[in-house]
C-alpha cells in the first residue's frame, strides 16, 4: 500500500509517508546535477573555447544561443503543462542532455581540437540543444518536485549548483595535471565532456527507473493524482499504480477548482520578479565579466579559474543554509528589499576590477555565489505553499521561466561590460 495507517492522539487516524526519503533526496541531488552538468561544462572550459575562438566571446555568445530556445521551449510547455506527460517530458530532456554533450566530444575528437567557423557553428547549434533540454527538464523536474517535500526541491536546487562546483574543482585538478603538458587544455576539456556524458546516461536510468518506484515518490504522486493533477499519471503507470479511467478524469475535471495560470502568476508576482532579478544581475557578471573584464593578475591564466571556483562552491554552500531554519529568510518584502539589493555588486565590481586587487575580486565573487545560491533556495522552497498539486506544478514551470529570462536579460546586460573597447 502506498499509505500506512497510524494512530494519532485524539484517536483518529491519518496516514503516515512512506519510506525513502533520504534515497529521493539523494536522487533530486543527481538530477539536479544532470539538469546543468553539461552547459557548465560548456562555460567552465570557457578559457579553451578562447583558445579556440579568440574573436567570438564564446561564453557569452553560447550564453545568448542557449536562453532564447529555453526560454522558447518553456512558455511554450508552461502553457500546456497540466496537459503534457512530465514522465515523457523529464525523461526526454536527460536523453537530448547526454546526446548533444556526446556530440559536443565527438567533434571536438573529429575536429582534433581546431578553431574555425564551422565547429563555432556546430557548438552554437548544440547549445541550443541544451537549452531545449533545459526547458524539458528544469521545468519538468521544478514542477514535479513542487507538489512532494520542500527538501526534495532544496536538493534539486543544491544539484543545479554541485554541477557548477564540481565541474570548476575537476578544471582545477586538470589544469594541474595537464599545464605543462601539450594540448592541456584540450585533454581537460574532453574529460569533463566524457565525465558529463556518463552523468547525463545516469539521470536517464534514475528519473526512469528508480526514482518513479521510491514509496514516498509514489505516495505523492498519488496524492497529487488524487488532487486533480493529470500529470502524474504515467509515472504512477510506471510504478505499477492504476489510475481512474478517462472517463472518470473527465467528471473529476469539472470538479477541480483551481487557479489560472494568469491568476498564479499574478498572485506571485513578487516571487517571479525575485527569481529574475537574481539572475539579472548574476549573469551580468558572471561569467563573461570574470573572463573579460577582470585585468592582469598574480594568478596569471590561474585568475578566472579561481574565480569561477569560488562562485561555484559559494553557491552550493549558500543552498543548504536555508535548511537552518532560523537562517531561512522567509519574508516576502525581505526577499525583495535583499535582491534589489544586489544591484549594489554592479558598482561594486566595476570599480573593483578598475582599481582592486585580486583578493578584493575573489571576495566579491564568492559573495555574489553566496547571495545568487541562498536567495533562489529560499524563493523556490517558499513559492508552492498552500497551493493543490496543479497549482503547484504550474507554478514551478512558470518560475522556471522568469528564472530563464533572468538568465537571458543578465547574459545580454553582460556585453554592456565591453562596448566601447576594442574587442567588441
Amino acid at each position: 500500500m502506498l499509505m500506512d495507517d497510524r494512530i494519532t492522539s485524539n484517536g483518529s487516524e491519518e496516514p503516515r509517508k512512506p519510506e525513502g526519503k533520504n534515497r529521493a533526496i539523494a536522487v533530486c541531488f543527481i538530477l539536479g546535477l544532470g539538469s546543468l552538468v553539461s552547459w557548465n561544462s560548456i562555460l567552465t572550459i570557457g578559457d579553451y573555447y578562447y583558445q579556440l575562438f579568440p574573436n567570438y566571446h564564446p561564453s557569452r555568445v553560447l550564453t545568448l544561443v542557449y536562453q532564447p530556445f529555453a526560454i522558447g521551449t518553456l512558455i511554450v510547455m508552461t502553457h500546456y503543462e497540466s496537459k503534457i506527460n512530465t514522465r515523457l517530458r523529464n525523461v526526454v530532456g536527460f536523453t537530448l542532455f547526454f546526446v548533444a554533450t556526446f556530440l559536443i566530444l565527438i567533434l571536438d575528437l573529429a575536429t582534433s581540437g581546431k578553431g574555425g567557423i564551422g565547429p563555432y557553428l556546430a557548438i552554437c547549434f548544440l547549445s541550443a540543444c541544451f537549452g531545449v533540454a533545459d526547458a524539458f527538464v528544469q521545468g519538468g523536474m521544478v514542477g514535479d518536485l513542487y507538489f512532494m517535500c520542500p527538501k526534495f526541491v532544496q536538493s534539486f536546487l543544491a544539484g543545479l549548483a554541485a554541477s557548477g562546483a564540481l565541474i570548476s574543482l575537476l578544471r582545477v585538478l586538470t589544469k594541474l595535471a595537464f599545464e605543462k603538458s601539450s594540448n592541456g587544455l584540450r585533454k581537460g576539456a574532453i574529460l569533463f565532456l566524457a565525465i558529463s556524458t556518463l552523468i547525463e546516461f545516469l539521470c536517464i536510468f534514475l528519473y526512469a527507473i528508480y526514482f518513479t518506484k521510491l514509496p514516498i515518490v509514489k505516495y505523492y504522486r498519488a496524492k497529487a493524482a488524487s488532487e486533480g493533477s493529470k500529470t502524474v499519471a504515467a509515472d504512477l503507470a510506471a510504478a505499477g499504480i492504476k489510475t481512474e479511467t478517462n472517463d472518470q478524469a473527465e467528471h473529476d475535471d469539472k470538479q477541480v477548482d483551481r487557479l489560472s495560470n494568469k491568476q498564479l502568476f499574478l498572485a506571485n508576482i513578487d516571487y517571479a520578479a525575485d527569481l529574475f532579478l537574481i539572475y539579472v544581475i548574476t549573469l551580468s557578471i558572471f561569467p563573461g565579466f570574470l573572463y573579460e573584464n577582470t585585468g592582469e593578475h598574480q594568478l596569471g591564466t590561474w585568475y578566472p579559474i579561481v574565480l569561477i571556483v569560488m562562485y561555484n562552491v559559494l553557491d552550493l554552500i549558500a543552498r543548504y543554509i536555508p535548511l537552518v531554519q532560523w537562517l531561512k529568510l522567509e519574508s516576502r518584502k525581505g526577499l525583495l528589499i535583499a535582491i534589489l539589493s544586489r544591484f549594489l555588486l554592479i558598482p561594486a565590481f566595476y570599480f573593483t576590477a578598475k582599481y582592486g586587487d585580486q583578493g578584493w575580486m575573489i571576495f566579491l565573487t564568492s559573495f555574489l555565489g553566496l547571495t545568487n545560491g541562498y536567495l533562489t533556495v529560499c524563493v523556490f522552497t517558499l513559492a508552492p505553499r498552500g497551493y493543490k498539486a496543479p497549482e503547484q506544478n504550474a507554478l514551478g514551470n512558470m518560475l522556471v521561466i522568469c528564472l530563464l529570462c533572468g538568465i537571458f536579460a543578465g547574459g545580454t546586460l553582460g556585453w554592456l561590460w565591453i562596448i566601447g573597447k576594442d574587442s567588441f
